[in-house]
């Protein structure tokens, strides 16, 4: 994250979905664009965030910048519903 914020200007994440894995786990679907602070070229992604909740609090995030990666380490197609 710090590589991508280095080089990005005005970098937005905005949230496409959520999705609730389990009891523990929440899935959020991110869309996210800036530009670069050299070139000025926009640049935009799909990524992903899990979220581990306990007792009512967040203990734990892990971010992807790739969503095709998350989905694959989390056993999850696009557009599937969780298991």
């Amino acid at each position: 994250m710090r590589t991508i914020l280095s080089v990005s200007d005005d970098l937005h994440t905005e949230v496409e979905e959520y999705r609730e894995l389990d009891a523990e786990r929440v899935l959020v679907l991110t869309r996210w664009n800036s530009r670069g602070k050299k070139s000025g070229v926009p640049v935009v992604g799909a990524g992903a965030e899990v979220f581990m909740i306990r007792d009512g609090r967040v203990i734990g995030i892990t971010l992807y910048n790739d969503r095709e990666r998350a989905l694959a380490d989390l056993g999850l197609t696009p557009g599937a519903d969780p298991p």
